[in-house]
């Protein structure tokens, strides 16, 4: 088991990262994404990035790793209306309907 945990660890820590630094590379799209019923949509995105980048970051140090993966699964439940959203609005992210959803199982899957 830890043959496939160490690396997937590394991976989802390089992922959150990286998506969390494109929510200050390219807000435009994380704000399009934010469902309207929520306020305060430029923080929630900034704040989302932050938490992001953090959580890698928190996820690679062994120390940390522990509370970082309960940290990514409570963000991965909290942006979840955001890729339900995405999937209602699918003009936002011209692809296919079949690519819309399969992004909704695949944050379970970064959950496991």
């Amino acid at each position: 088991m830890s043959r496939f945990k160490t690396p997937s660890k590394f991976v989802l820590a390089v992922f959150m990262i990286v998506a969390g630094t494109m929510h200050f590379v390219n807000p435009e799209f994380f704000l399009k994404i934010v469902p309207p019923y929520l306020q305060l949509h430029k923080e929630l995105v900034l704040l989302s990035g932050i938490c992001e980048i953090l959580l890698g970051v928190l996820l690679l140090i062994p120390k940390c790793s522990h509370l970082a993966a309960w940290g990514i699964i409570a963000l991965l439940i909290a942006v979840f209306p955001a890729n339900i959203y995405l999937y209602q609005h699918q003009e936002i992210l011209p692809a296919s309907p079949f690519i819309h959803l399969l992004r909704l199982p695949l944050q379970g899957v970064f959950v496991l």
